[in-house]
């Protein structure tokens, strides 16, 4: 999954923990990369108990990691479906070739 502002793919640390920060933007999970983890606009969902953008959704709901206050998720944003990334299906494609030995 890539940056949700940015587009950036993620990479495997070389150890330890990922820079990665999650977040929730519109109800889904989204990744935010070292770079745009810096800016002060991300426009992450927000806990309407505490009002902290550290959440995190799952099967349906989602949890702040703050305080704990869990809520079910909207259902339109459920079934939203979400467009993958450009170019995508190509770099998956040819991550198979090279696996798979494919000319």
């Amino acid at each position: 999954m890539p940056c949700y502002r940015c587009g950036a793919r993620q990479t495997d640390p070389v150890r330890g923990a990922s820079p990665w920060q999650r977040g929730v933007r519109n109800e889904a999970q989204v990744l935010i990369c070292p770079d745009c983890q810096r800016m002060h606009d991300l426009d992450l969902d927000t806990c309407s108990t505490c009002a902290s953008t550290a959440l995190i959704c799952r099967l349906g709901e989602v949890e702040c990691r703050s305080c704990g206050a869990v809520r079910m998720a909207r259902s339109e944003a459920l079934t939203a479906s979400v467009a993958p990334p450009p170019g995508l299906s190509a770099e998956v494609e040819a991550a198979l070739n090279r696996v798979l030995g494919r000319a």
